[in-house]
């Protein structure tokens, strides 16, 4: 895509009173940014367009500033999608709202993939959801879909991390722009999401993690999928947020039950009985309502406990009270006098390394 025609569609998103559904329209009005431009500079106004927006927009001070992002863009070897390249995600080109420009860090073609769906569910992932998650991708795997989520705490960075697992494409929506990443913590598994199916962010580089470009991001995670799986959720959550977006995207969504008294299970619990979302329990639930079929030379490998393994800090004492008998969480705390956050952690830890496996009743065993 012309530099140019980029140049000018990213300046519009500068301009107070025009967001992404007035800038795409003006667009399309004209046919393209640099069409809508030169009218602009000519004064020739459509009727069908607002003025006191036509007189405002492509500003020195925007047209500057859309500049310097799209060099430190390229310095970086960050690609920009435009919403009318045909690399632009097609799923995002029915959601009205969705950005002008991506931007995007890494992977390939996300057009290439026919399967997308979305993980999301909250950030105090419980081994429930973990297990759930495990099962999900393990079966999903043989179908290669494209793995989508917001690289946050929990479900997010869990998914992600499978994914990787089972050689099976992720791609994270990020809340803010590359001159950061949030959160911090997830910086070692950067550049393996990034040769996976990479990054997307709409934000300028230096755009820090709002709070309200999470509700963002979550529009995008939503709207570039054919579906989105709630794993786990509180009452109230970003989960629920990304839920009804896909709902008003009139995509389909999926939601895992729990007990009624499970804290983390309400949120799901809810969008099923109030029709919001259908209820699975495993992979082929998802694939059987999608109506998906397998991928060739797609990876049959399953998860197996790999050799010389590095375990670290308490990954190795919890791996060493399994060796005779199943524990809980509760129980491995206990005896090994290590606090419950940091016994979930290892087991998480060791989950993704194929050490060991969470049963039904949440019932850990080594494999």
């Amino acid at each position: 895509m012309n530099e140019k025609e980029i140049q000018y569609a990213l300046s519009l998103q500068f301009v107070k009173g025009v967001g992404n559904v007035t800038a795409k329209a003006l667009i399309t009005a004209y046919g393209s940014a640099i069409a809508l431009f030169e009218n602009h500079q000519k004064g020739k106004i459509k009727s069908s367009i607002n003025s006191a927006i036509f007189n405002k927009i492509f500003t020195s001070e925007a047209l500057k500033k859309a500049e310097m992002e799209l060099k430190k863009a390229a310095a970086r070897g960050i690609e920009c999608l435009y919403f009318q390249d045909t690399v632009y995600p097609k799923h995002l080109l029915n959601c009205a709202d969705a950005p002008v420009v991506l931007f995007k860090d890494g992977g390939s073609d996300m057009n290439q993939h026919q399967k997308i769906i979305s993980v999301v569910g909250t950030r105090n992932m419980t081994a429930y959801g973990r297990a759930f998650c495990h099962d999900l991708i393990d079966s999903l795997k043989e179908y290669q879909p494209l793995i989508v989520s917001g690289f946050a705490f929990g479900v997010d960075i869990c998914a992600h991390n499978l994914a990787l697992k089972n050689d099976v494409s992720t791609l994270a929506v990020l809340a803010h722009g590359y001159g950061t990443l949030y959160p911090k913590e997830h910086k070692k598994y950067y550049g393996d999401v990034k040769k996976s199916g990479g990054f997307l962010s709409e934000f300028v580089y230096d755009e820090p993690p709002y709070k309200e470009n999470f509700l963002k991001r979550n529009r995008i995670v939503a709207g570039m999928s054919q579906a989105t799986i709630v794993v786990e959720s509180a009452q109230k959550g970003g989960a629920l947020v990304t839920a009804d977006l896909a709902n008003s995207y009139h995509k389909d969504v999926f939601a895992v039950p729990g007990k009624t008294t499970d804290v983390y299970s309400k949120g799901c619990n809810a969008l099923i009985q109030q029709h919001k979302a259908a209820l699975i329990t495993s992979g082929e639930d998802v694939v059987q309502q999608l109506g998906w079929e397998k991928t060739k030379n797609a990876p049959t490998k399953s998860i197996q406990p790999q050799l010389f393994v590095e375990l670290v800090g308490d990954e190795q004492l919890v791996y060493s009270i399994l060796e005779e008998t199943p524990l809980y969480a509760d129980e491995i705390s206990r005896k090994l006098s290590i606090p419950i956050y940091k016994v979930s952690n290892a087991i998480f830890q060791l989950e993704l390394k194929g050490l060991i496996q969470v049963q039904p009743g949440k019932l850990i065993q080594r494999i």
